[in-house]
Order: C-alpha cells, then sequence, then structure tokens
C-alpha cells in the first residue's frame, strides 16, 4: 500500500464525515444551517480547514444533494427486486409510491435538492448548465428507463395533442441525451411523440403532487393524500393504457 493511496483514504474518510455532518445538520435544522462554520466546530477544527475538502459551502449544498439522490435512487431500485419481473404496473406503481413515500420521510433533504438551482451548483470556475438539471428526474429518468423500454408496445398513440408536435420534438431530442447521461440505452424508435407527451405528464403530476404534499401547499388541510395520489396514479396509468387486473387490481397490488 503505497503512501498516496494512504492519503487519498484518509481524504475520502475525511470528506465522508463532513458530508455525514452536513446532512446531520439539514436534517435537523434545515439548509441554512448547513454552513462550514458549523460543521468544522462539530470536527473539532477550523473553518478554513475544510477548504481543502470543499472550495465552498455550495460545492459542499452539490455533493450532499449528490449522496442523498444516489440513496434515493437505490432506495427506489431495491423496491423493484422483489416484484415479479413481469409485473409492469406493479414496478410503475412502485417507484412512483416510493418516491412519494421517501420525500414525505425526508422533507430537508427533498427541500435541498428540489430548490437548489443548477447555477447555484456549478463546479468552481466552470460555466452553469444552460437549463436547469433537476437531479430528481435524472434519479426518475435512471430508474424508470428500463420500465420505458418494457412499456414500448404499451403507450397509447392518441394520447399527445396534435398541435406541439415540433416542441415535442424538441423534447424528444433532449431526453434522448438525458437516458444517454445516465448510461440508459433507450432506442430512438421508443421514444417517439406520444412515449415523451406521456412520460412528461407523469413527471410533472406526480412531482406537483409531491412537492406540493411535503412543502404543505395545498389549498385546504388534505387528509387522504394517499387516496389522492394513487387516484393520480390509476388515472395516469389508464392513459398509458395498462388495465387493472380481475377484480379491481391491478397486477402486483394485493
Amino acid at each position: 500500500m503505497t503512501q498516496g493511496t494512504r492519503r487519498e483514504r484518509l481524504r475520502a474518510a475525511t470528506e465522508l464525515e463532513i458530508r455525514e455532518h452536513a446532512r446531520a445538520l439539514l436534517v435537523a435544522r434545515g439548509r441554512d444551517a448547513v454552513t462550514l462554520r458549523a460543521i468544522a466546530r462539530e470536527l473539532g477544527i477550523t473553518a478554513p480547514a475544510l477548504y481543502r475538502y470543499h472550495d465552498s459551502r455550495e460545492d459542499l449544498l452539490r455533493r450532499l444533494g449528490d449522496d442523498i439522490c444516489a440513496d434515493l435512487a437505490a432506495e427506489l431500485t431495491g423496491g423493484l427486486r422483489h416484484l415479479d419481473p413481469a409485473d409492469f404496473r406493479g414496478k410503475l406503481f412502485s417507484v412512483c409510491r416510493g418516491f412519494r413515500t421517501w420525500a414525505l420521510a425526508h422533507p430537508e433533504e427533498f427541500a435541498l435538492v428540489f430548490a437548489t438551482r443548477a447555477d447555484e451548483t456549478a463546479e468552481p470556475g466552470g460555466a452553469a448548465p444552460d437549463a436547469p438539471d433537476d437531479r430528481f428526474a435524472g434519479v426518475f429518468i435512471a430508474v424508470i428507463g428500463p420500465l420505458v423500454i418494457e412499456a414500448a408496445d404499451l403507450v397509447r398513440h392518441d394520447v399527445s395533442p396534435p398541435d406541439p408536435q415540433s416542441e415535442l420534438s424538441s423534447n424528444q431530442q433532449a431526453l434522448a441525451r438525458a437516458f444517454a447521461d445516465r448510461g440508459v440505452d433507450v432506442p430512438p424508435e421508443v421514444l417517439d411523440a406520444d412515449s415523451v407527451f406521456v412520460l412528461l405528464r407523469w413527471w410533472v403530476r406526480l412531482y406537483g403532487h409531491v412537492a406540493l404534499e411535503v412543502f404543505g401547499h395545498f389549498p385546504f388541510n388534505l387528509v387522504s393524500a394517499d387516496r389522492l395520489y394513487d387516484s393520480l396514479l390509476e388515472e395516469l396509468a389508464a392513459e398509458l393504457g395498462v388495465a387493472r387486473g380481475p377484480g379491481g387490481r391491478g397486477p402486483g397490488e394485493s
């Protein structure tokens, strides 16, 4: 084992400890509490010493957001392991319900990733991305990608409005790049205009519901949010063309 390897391991261990303390502060007291000074105090070192590991508070928050998204992706993917591989509806609903369950259980982590703009987390000295980089959407794309391929023959081809075809064409290209950036090989023929329209509707409506619920922004006291969310899933599944099974249950539902 070389000296360099030991140094790298020590550095990695320290970086992990820093992010663990940052996440604990985030969960306990919110984003504003995550400062280099507060973390240094917890670790018993000086704030300037932290700059050897993170160039700025924004850099630390970006890396913390990456950890949060990695944990979410692992949780959503793990929820699929115990389902029948042929149960498309069950897998789809598992991912969607899992996202809501995670968000409600981790409101501060959700808020950090949701509310952080791309230009706040750009690499030091680098240009901000051309468009906001929604990392939750990135998780959704990475997990849902294989299901998109699986559902290629399920998508109804009468759901997208006829007028915005040119806009959908641009979205097709952007979505194809997003899949490719996350290592998901989706055949071009799978991402036709109807598939893109369905995916956009799914994401906007699911994300919108979850964000409103996490932040408490429904216009009234919502008593049965879980039923409302499930009814949204049922509506979107019907639009997709995924029928319920015998007895009023979808595959994989008990």
